[in-house]
């Protein structure tokens, strides 16, 4: 009897230390899943070779930039910015209901609002269409890092990179073979953009233009260049005409923010597939019905937005269109378009300095030259 008793007891004291030792185990992979499986990303060279394993984001630091941006973080930022003009004035008085805009926190290894981005806009093709293809090589990567550095120069606390902001479908005014009013440029093409930034450390951004056909048709052809991580994705409404028409002409397209959440899904399941860094995605506008339905558009941990004040001209046309579609319409981040030839046509008295372009609320983190 007393032999049963002490075979019963060591068999309860068995099931209790499985149990101790089941809770345990299972109190470990919960803490393992908790400071492993948290958004990781990583910092990459030129080359696309990982350099550095970043396990988390600094969110205070993000948070201060954010205020910074929105020129909250003084006091005397708001009435600098008050003087300069009466566009800038306007969107200073009610700043804070609108910026810095609430929304997800992105994944670590985030461009923005970190460094600001200084692109280069163009095609190889054309001198017309931008200044990326309007220098040999060498002269325009030499030119954009010294365009970089005056950003740098004028914002120290934020870093400037430089980026090649690539056509890489382009609208056409002839219809094609197929009829859709673009024109695709070939992978030898977009390569040796690939290549060229390489040899800055720029990241490089591929712009679409739909013409006639449409962003789901048009994006899933750029899958391996969006797989690397310093590769990122530019949209431009203006080409993407929804009713039929001549793209470049007398109408100017749209994009609805179903459209642009497509993208932005597109992206995010790409950047979760290959733990990438978030991609950064650069949306023109310079007219309200370029894009319609903004509030709807998703923020994502993985993908970074920027409105990119893409309008040219006078000085306070320019300021204008920013105060009434970029700092109105509030999604994320901003951006704004220096036109090394259009913002001079008369009347205009000069293209715009990175110290007033700082002025405005918020501060662009992009910056594109064409």
């Amino acid at each position: 009897m007393l032999k049963f008793k002490k075979s019963e007891n060591s068999h309860r004291a068995s099931k209790k230390n499985w149990l101790v030792i089941s809770i345990s185990c299972l109190l470990i992979l919960i803490l393992f899943i908790f400071i492993f499986g948290r958004s990781t990303s990583y910092k990459v060279d030129a080359d696309g070779n990982v350099i550095k394993k970043i396990s988390q984001l600094d969110v205070k630091e993000y948070d201060r930039r954010l205020n910074m941006l929105a020129h909250i973080a003084t006091s005397t930022a708001t009435s600098t910015l008050a003087s300069t003009t009466s566009a800038t004035s306007t969107a200073s008085t009610t700043k804070k209901s609108l910026w810095p805009v609430k929304t997800v926190y992105p994944n670590a290894g985030a461009i923005l609002p970190f460094n600001r981005i200084v692109a280069y806009y163009g095609n190889l093709s054309s001198k017309s269409m931008g200044v990326l293809g309007q220098y040999p090589e060498e002269e325009m990567l030499t030119r954009l890092q010294a365009d970089t550095q005056k950003w740098t120069d004028a914002d120290p606390e934020t870093p400037a990179i430089p980026a090649l902001h690539y056509i890489a479908v382009t609208a056409q005014g002839l219809p094609g073979v197929d009829k859709k009013y673009r024109l695709r440029m070939p992978d030898s093409e977009i390569d040796k953009v690939v290549t060229m930034a390489k040899k800055i450390n720029a990241i490089v951004i591929l712009d679409i233009q739909v013409g006639l056909s449409t962003i789901q048709d048009e994006l899933p052809l750029l899958d391996k260049y969006i797989k690397m991580p310093q590769v990122h994705i530019s949209i431009d409404p203006e080409f993407s005409m929804k009713n039929g028409q001549r793209p470049g002409f007398e109408y100017v397209g749209t994009y609805d923010a179903t459209d642009i959440n497509y993208i932005i899904d597109y992206l995010a399941k790409i950047v979760d597939e290959n733990n990438l860094p978030p991609k950064v995605l650069v949306i023109h506008r310079y007219r309200q019905e370029m894009v319609t339905n903004y509030k709807l558009i998703k923020t994502v941990p993985e993908v970074q937005i920027i409105m990119d004040m893409d309008g040219w001209g006078p000085k306070d046309h320019k300021l204008a269109s920013y105060t009434k579609y970029i700092y109105k319409e509030p999604v994320q981040f901003t951006g704004f378009k220096l036109f090394y030839k259009n913002d001079l046509w008369k009347p205009s008295t000069g293209m715009m300095t990175p110290e007033e372009v700082l002025k405005l609320t918020p501060s662009p983190i992009y910056i594109q030259y064409q």
